[in-house]
């Protein structure tokens, strides 16, 4: 299969929607899952979950377990169907009063269970935002302009959510110790730089050695402020349940979905079409503007070695990429690494990419990302629009929304978290 200027982009969304549909739950969720627990009095059996791929998580359950008791949270617009487990939709990234209350009715589900009870744990991306009750003394407007704060600083994912799992009764293990002493099996689908149970989701499950002094350290190093109440609860004291904790000793955490099987599968179909794939890692962090720069100069040394006669070469990286807002634009890491990306080639030849967040959602927009080509910035110059001072705001979503160059999905139903591809021509001859 030759892969020319006009097929690449074509191409690259179907690298993309590989890598979607090698993580969606309905596909791979069925053989993880034991045989369901009988589930005979005294004994019940909960499904309990949060995060963007949970719903669908809780409906791969049902094919095959048939109807269950518990309850979910997903995001907005990403609930599916289900025959006995409840779907509650709330806002992501930033919580609302909709997820606090689904998850005060969570707590109560799992308050008084006994040993002799199971709970099957959906664990997914969006876990964080979805999964929300203060610690005692910080208010939800208050715990939401912390989230905020956090989302716009630049810190890495894994930072932010050492201050959420301090300032929650239910992230860093807390929700599984709430279940104590039933056992509990938690299948998770990573969308986190290293796959660590702990951090995806803010490890609702998943004992957490940090403390305090590391909360409010995140808080110094990226200058988040917050208000007296969050200052006054990283000094009390925090929930966060420590590894080894007895509360933890009958649950299971498994990661059955990650990004690295993503981007295998996207780079199998790409040597399936006679390129040479060079995987550059699945958990790449950083500003993505400097990711795109040091990925640009990539590209263009290796076009610059290329023959006619050689191979078309696909650069593929995973992980999560931050932004430092500096700016009042729309945007979100992929789209800013893929504006970043072109400013960076300036119209080199034969480069053209592709850069998606796996859930459908870049940002706080509802566009999974964006294409670019050699012909980029000649068209945004063409259409009037300035690509540096568009960076330089953080307006990364306009930008290739006036070139209509944005890749809208709608919801994915799974989270493994970035998809980013450059794709290298060699010269025509």
């Amino acid at each position: 299969m030759a892969i020319d200027e006009t097929g690449a982009a074509g191409f690259l969304r179907g690298l993309f929607d590989r890598a979607v549909e090698v993580a969606d739950p309905m596909r791979m969720m069925p053989a993880h899952l034991p045989p369901k627990p009988p589930g005979r009095v005294p004994g019940r059996v909960l499904v309990i979950g949060a995060g963007k791929a949970s719903a669908r998580m809780a409906e791969a359950v049902e094919s095959v377990w048939g109807p269950c008791e518990g309850l979910v949270i997903t995001r907005y617009g990403y609930a599916r169907p289900c025959k006995g487990i409840e779907i509650v939709e709330a806002a992501h990234p930033v919580p609302d009063a909709a997820g606090a209350a689904a998850t005060a009715r969570m707590l109560d589900l799992l308050s008084g269970l006994g040993e002799e009870d199971f709970v099957l744990a959906l664990i997914s991306g969006g876990a964080s935002a979805l999964l929300v009750s203060p610690v005692t003394g910080v208010t939800l407007e208050e715990k939401r302009a912390v989230n905020a704060a956090l989302l716009a600083s630049g810190a890495p994912i894994d930072r932010m959510n050492t201050v959420r799992k301090h300032l929650s009764r239910v992230k860093g293990g807390q929700l599984a110790a709430a279940a104590h002493p039933a056992r509990m099996l938690a299948l998770m689908i990573s969308d986190v730089p290293g796959d660590d149970p702990a951090f995806i989701g803010s490890g609702p499950t998943v004992g957490d050695p940090s403390t305090l002094a590391d909360a409010r350290a995140v808080l110094d190093r990226w200058s988040i402020p917050v208000p007296a109440s969050v200052t006054a609860a990283l000094a009390q004291g925090s929930g966060v349940v420590p590894p080894g904790d007895p509360r933890l000793t009958r649950v299971e955490n498994r990661v059955i979905a990650a990004p690295a099987q993503s981007l295998e599968a996207a780079a199998t179909l790409a040597r399936a079409a006679g390129i040479d794939v060079r995987l550059l890692g699945d958990a790449l962090e950083g500003e993505a503007r400097e990711v795109a720069a040091a990925q640009a100069a990539q590209a263009q040394a290796i076009r610059a070695a290329l023959r006619p006669t050689d191979p078309p070469v696909l650069l593929l990286s995973g992980g999560e990429l931050t932004v430092t807002r500096r700016g009042d634009g729309i945007g979100g890491p992929n789209a800013e690494f893929c504006l970043a990306l072109a400013l960076a080639l300036n119209g080199t030849p034969g480069i053209h990419a592709l850069a998606c967040d796996t859930d459908g959602v870049d940002g706080a927009a509802e566009v999974a990302g964006a294409v670019i080509a050699p012909d980029t910035l000649p068209r945004a110059t063409s259409a009037g629009i300035d690509a540096a001072q568009s960076l330089a705001r953080n307006d990364a979503h306009s930008f290739f929304a006036a070139l209509k160059d944005q890749v809208i999905t709608g919801p994915t139903l799974t989270n493994v978290n970035d998809f980013r591809a450059i794709l290298i021509l060699p010269p025509s001859g």
